[in-house]
């Protein structure tokens, strides 16, 4: 399942929508009232249609509280320049 910490917080990264979509019913299911989904670059569609498949299909009951937009600066390890990385977190509510 997904990264989380005790703030209930998923990391969106490289695996399929649906194991995000999991981890986030599996936190709900374990009593967690409010989630966060975490994600940056690229990874950020795939938060969007985690959210959309987790309000729209599994728990309608479960709302998008806010969104937080920004930018992170991110180092390459392959060549050590930074660059800017947007980022998001959408924060869901039971």
């Amino acid at each position: 399942m997904g990264e989380h910490g005790s703030d209930s917080t998923v990391f969106v990264g490289k695996k399929p929508t649906m194991s995000y979509v999991m981890a986030c019913l599996t936190l709900f299911q374990n009593g967690a009232v409010d989630i966060t989904l975490k994600a940056r670059g690229r990874a950020i569609s795939k938060a969007v249609d985690a959210a959309q498949i987790l309000t729209k299909k599994f728990v309608p009951d479960v709302t998008v509280k806010s969104i937080e937009l920004g930018t992170e600066l991110v180092k390459s390890i392959d060549s050590g320049t930074t660059s800017d990385v947007s980022s998001m977190e959408i924060h869901l509510s039971k």
